[in-house]
């Protein structure tokens, strides 16, 4: 990603985070902003994502830390994951799925055998657009893990008539659920799918809105959504989006976009404030090598506990912000 590029995705992450004129529930009534502090950084990766290649090979993955300080000294911290495209109980445990991103079936043992040994008992897979290969790969993870729940994303990369060929051969091999087979706007497809009923067929691509999945169920295109806050412009608009998929007895996945630490956490404590059970593909710490937090996230044996305490449960070292940030391009912090 071009450094103009980034600086233009960071301006347009802290503008689309609408901040109010006071700080909100939580804060004296009295409270407000005194300084925006805005960071943009890229956090290091590991491993192989498709999503964050480049031509000199891994990008990192960009995210924009955000610094809201009120004219009482209270401060909080926000975080945004822009890309160029597109309550909470105490001491709850969320199972994480470890992602299963490869272009040959010879690499799949190491990488299944690495999510192991890192403790995950759960795996997503990338799919399309060759079935055939789809489903050695699926196979191949339900062989090495047979206790799975094994989750197929497409991101839109079938065309109908494959994804009809492919959803029955998915299931057949062991797959629990297909995410966005086709591009949001395949209606019919998404329809002849639904009717088909392979698979549980789940959208994640084109859902923004709580409006989106209302007219995506009134159109009979779904079985479920998967969840992504960073992608939905914040809590409060996935918080809605849960309840709605609750409302009309759908399955809902919790999911994300690499979150790192900050947005993490948010997730973390939205999900666990609806008791989210299945395993979510937040693969922030799979790809992830740094973090801004004093005290870092917990991952053991494949769960993250859901934080507790203030706000989102965390601390966000500024040190570390100031540091990853000088490391990612070399800027100053952005001032409003």
């Amino acid at each position: 990603m071009k450094r103009r590029e980034f600086m233009g995705y960071a301006m347009a992450a802290g503008a689309a985070l609408g901040f109010p004129r006071s700080l909100g529930a939580g804060a004296p009534a009295k409270a407000k902003i005194d300084r925006i502090d805005i960071f943009p950084v890229i956090y290091p990766t590991a491993g192989y994502f498709k999503f964050f290649g480049g031509p000199g090979g891994s990008a990192g993955r960009a995210a924009v830390i955000v610094k809201i300080t009120a004219d009482n000294g209270t401060v909080g911290w926000g975080q945004a994951v822009p890309l160029p495209k597109w309550g909470k109980p105490d001491g709850a445990l969320i199972p994480l799925s470890w992602t299963v991103n490869v272009s040959d079936i010879e690499d799949v043992g190491a990488l299944v055998d690495e999510g192991k040994k890192r403790g995950y008992r759960h795996f997503n897979i990338k799919v399309a657009p060759d079935p055939d290969f789809d489903a050695a790969l699926a196979r191949e993870v339900r062989r090495l893990a047979p206790e799975t729940f094994l989750w197929a994303d497409a991101n839109g990369g079938y065309e109908l008539e494959t994804a009809l060929k492919a959803a029955p051969r998915l299931a057949d091999v062991g797959v629990d659920v297909l995410e966005s087979p086709l591009r949001p706007n395949r209606i019919s497809g998404y329809q002849a799918l639904k009717k088909q009923g392979a698979l549980p067929i789940l959208m994640d691509e084109g859902v923004v809105s709580p409006t989106d999945i209302e007219e995506f169920i009134k159109l009979g295109m779904l079985d479920g959504v998967a969840m992504k806050p960073a992608r939905c412009g914040g809590l409060a608009s996935c918080r809605r989006q849960v309840e709605i998929c609750l409302e009309h007895g759908l399955m809902w996945l919790g999911s994300g976009l690499t979150d790192p630490d900050i947005s993490l956490a948010a997730s973390l404590c939205l999900y666990g404030s609806y008791g989210l059970k299945k395993p979510a593909a937040l693969n922030g710490p799979q790809f992830l090598t740094v973090d801004v937090l004093k005290k870092p996230l917990r991952i053991e044996n494949g769960f993250a506990p859901v934080p507790t305490g203030l706000g989102l449960g965390i601390d966000v070292d500024e040190d570390k912000v100031i540091d990853l940030m000088n490391r990612s391009s070399g800027d100053r912090l952005l001032r409003s």
